[in-house]
């Protein structure tokens, strides 16, 4: 028996226009699964860094080989573009851009997705996956819409002091809020544009910030490094956590 073409994946581009970002639109990239039907609907995830999610993380091989060999529900993938120019600005909380993007993110993008492709909108069904910066902004898209966008994936989330500020200093309950953190033993000394930070540290006070206010926390440390080297080794097993 021939095995399975695992590589044969279905990718559509589109363009979607925006009121409120500076470039007028933004670039999304999006993976149906294997015999994808407009009569069914699908779980979606939706990925910040969406060409690095892609193509550094191969996000559309590994779900199409896990939905193939039984192991994933088809899903669709939805990754948002980013000028890397302008990223933090749009991902940190506390960016110039960041108010614009989210309303893009929320207001613009997700509905132009939804009209198009038959994703499902329960909350439960939808999935915020971001890496560094990534994981910050779909942090704070989640936390800026309760309980609209409960379930999150976190790949050595950038949680500078700001982010845990805010955190800190909001009064909400976040019973609803699930997330699979993941960070690399060997993050404990990463140059950014804001400077030196332990990942590690960063991750372990947003953890005890979040569980403090009741969220759900799946939280690993392993041996890896700030690079997609060691975040598309642990895709699988987010993308599992998404599907339970």
């Amino acid at each position: 028996m021939s095995q399975p073409d695992y590589y044969k994946r279905t990718i559509v581009k589109e363009t979607v226009p925006s009121a409120v970002l500076p470039e007028k639109e933004r670039n999304l990239r999006i993976y149906l699964p294997p015999g994808y039907n407009e009569i069914v609907s699908y779980p979606v995830i939706y990925c910040q860094d969406g060409e690095d999610f892609f193509n550094f993380g191969r996000i559309a091989t590994q779900a199409n080989k896990m939905i193939i060999d039984g192991d994933l529900e088809p899903v669709i993938v939805v990754g948002v573009d980013v000028d890397k120019r302008h990223r933090t600005s749009e991902y940190a909380p506390d960016g110039e851009r960041h108010a614009s993007y989210v309303h893009f993110f929320v207001h613009e993008m997700i509905p132009y997705v939804v009209s198009r492709y038959t994703v499902r909108t329960e909350a439960d069904q939808i999935l915020l996956a971001g890496d560094s910066l990534g994981a910050t902004v779909s942090l704070h898209i989640s936390l800026s819409f309760p309980q609209r966008f409960p379930r999150i994936l976190s790949l050595s989330g950038a949680y500078y002091p700001v982010s845990c500020e805010l955190v800190a200093e909001d009064k909400q309950r976040l019973s609803w809020l699930e997330l699979y953190m993941i960070v690399g033993l060997q993050e404990d000394a990463y140059e950014t544009d804001r400077g030196v930070f332990d990942f590690v540290a960063l991750n372990r006070r947003m953890k005890q910030l979040l569980e403090a206010k009741g969220a759900e926390v799946d939280y690993t440390e392993k041996d890896g490094r700030h690079q997609w080297g060691f975040w598309q080794q642990e895709l699988p097993e987010a993308l599992r956590w998404f599907g339970r």
